[in-house]
């Protein structure tokens, strides 16, 4: 095959006819330096000087070009503008590997008043499971690192918080906490899931990834800082809670319908001289621990709007909401890539595919539950506030396509809306270029 096709034309009248050289996609140096020249002359006339020369030209003009002296990489570098870097990564939890030195995997099966424990040395089999107290689990661990072992924990993430977490990093174990899984199908005994914990911990220390996924730890103040949204969405549930066993209450007793609010101050007057004496006293008692509620509750509004306080945000997203977001993440820098932000959130789709067959599902809400609110939530507050955000605009087709497809679009712009949360909050882009308007 010929490396160029010749075609003719007249470009200048004084020069006459002169040839044009199209290189093909699919021609390399190599092959433009190492065809055959028998067949290159079979296949086209001789060339002229002037034409061979012209061709060589052509050539030297595609050829990649000589590398720079330092002096001119020096000048192109001061001249290119700076480009805005990335933020560091944070580092995932990884066993630290000794190979020198004995090592010990624990796997907890972690309850209130006991621990169940299997432990398994270097790469012998797993031992009897022993029913342990956390002091005894302690000082037990530490006896161990005192041998020279090196002992590797790992224990399901559950209600009972890090405390124990920080206990065995303290004597001395390399700690690891997982999201609970189903660990033996349908048999599940505290003995079975210390053991199948434990045989994970070895083939993920050995260099396994795939058979654990431990969680990221929060620090002390995160924690702080998360338990203050939590307390007030508490605290509001209850409120309502109270709220609705007063209107129950009243229509019992008195078949009557009570104002939203009625433990105000303008409803109560109204009510103390309408209702039954015995009703008004029931809901005296239930008005007192609302009160009570709402000034905490106040106190704590007040505590996240301050966090807020001077900081750009997005028209459409409430300091409330704002706050209450960077509570759950915990530090939108543990994110290393748009995968993980909206693995966070629940919000990635069920999938069910063989073969050349794919079903896409539900969403597996394997996330974050209240981050998942919020950005639902902030989406529709998103289409009235920021009508120029790119990604909703992206979709506009599907979300004028019925009310099931847009309430469909809503949920996958929900994950689109944290990860361009994740893209501001770590510096990778601004609000302008997400198509936001600040407040």
């Amino acid at each position: 095959m010929s490396c160029w096709v010749e075609r003719e034309h007249d470009t200048v009248p004084l020069l006459g006819s002169l040839k044009t050289y199209l290189f093909k996609p699919n021609m390399t140096f190599t092959t433009l330096n190492t065809e055959d020249q028998l067949s290159k002359r079979a296949l086209r006339p001789p060339l002229c000087q002037t034409e061979d020369r012209a061709t060589r030209e052509l050539v030297d003009a595609i050829a990649p070009a000589p590398p720079a002296s330092p002096s001119t990489l020096a000048i192109d570098l001061a001249a290119t503008p700076a480009v805005q870097s990335s933020p560091p990564r944070q580092p995932l939890p990884t066993p630290v590997l000794y190979p020198h030195k004995p090592s010990l995997k624990l796997g907890l099966n972690v309850h209130l008043e006991f621990i169940m424990a299997v432990a398994q040395r270097d790469h012998a089999a797993a031992q009897a499971p022993r029913k342990l107290a956390p002091e005894q689990l302690i000082i037990q661990v530490q006896k161990w690192v005192a041998q020279g072992l090196v002992v590797y924990a790992v224990a399901e993430s559950c209600g009972f918080g890090f405390v124990l977490h920080h206990q065995l990093v303290a004597a001395g174990a390399q700690s690891f906490l997982v999201t609970p899984i189903a660990l033996n199908g349908k048999r599940k005994t505290d003995k079975l899931d210390a053991r199948a914990l434990c045989v994970r911990l070895s083939r993920w220390v050995d260099g396994n990834r795939d058979e654990l996924a431990p969680i990221r730890i929060p620090t002390q103040a995160e924690q702080r800082q998360r338990e203050i949204t939590r307390r007030r969405k508490f605290l509001s549930k209850e409120l309502r809670s109270l709220a609705n066993r007063g209107h129950g209450q009243v229509a019992e007793y008195c078949h009557q319908k009570l104002a939203h609010c009625w433990w105000g101050e303008r409803t109560w007057k109204k009510l103390s001289t309408t209702l039954d004496p015995w009703v008004l006293g029931v809901l005296q008692k239930l008005r007192e621990i609302i009160l009570v509620i709402e000034a905490q509750m106040t106190a704590l509004v007040a505590e996240l709007v301050l966090r807020q306080a001077d900081q750009p945000r997005p028209k459409g997203l409430g300091e409330l909401t704002l706050a209450t977001l960077d509570a759950e993440v915990c530090d939108w820098k543990r994110f290393h890539n748009r995968k993980q932000v909206g693995s966070f959130t629940g919000c990635c789709p069920g999938e069910h595919s063989s073969g050349g067959k794919r079903l896409v599902g539900s969403i597996d809400r394997m996330g974050n539950g209240r981050v998942r609110c919020l950005l639902v939530e902030a989406v529709w507050r998103f289409f009235q506030w920021q009508p120029g955000w790119k990604a909703a605009q992206r979709m506009r087709i599907k979300l004028g396509a019925g009310s099931a497809m847009k309430k469909k679009t809503v949920i996958a712009l929900a994950r689109q809306l944290a990860i361009d949360l994740w893209r501001w909050r770590t510096g990778r882009c601004t609000m302008a270029d997400l198509g936001w308007v600040a407040v």
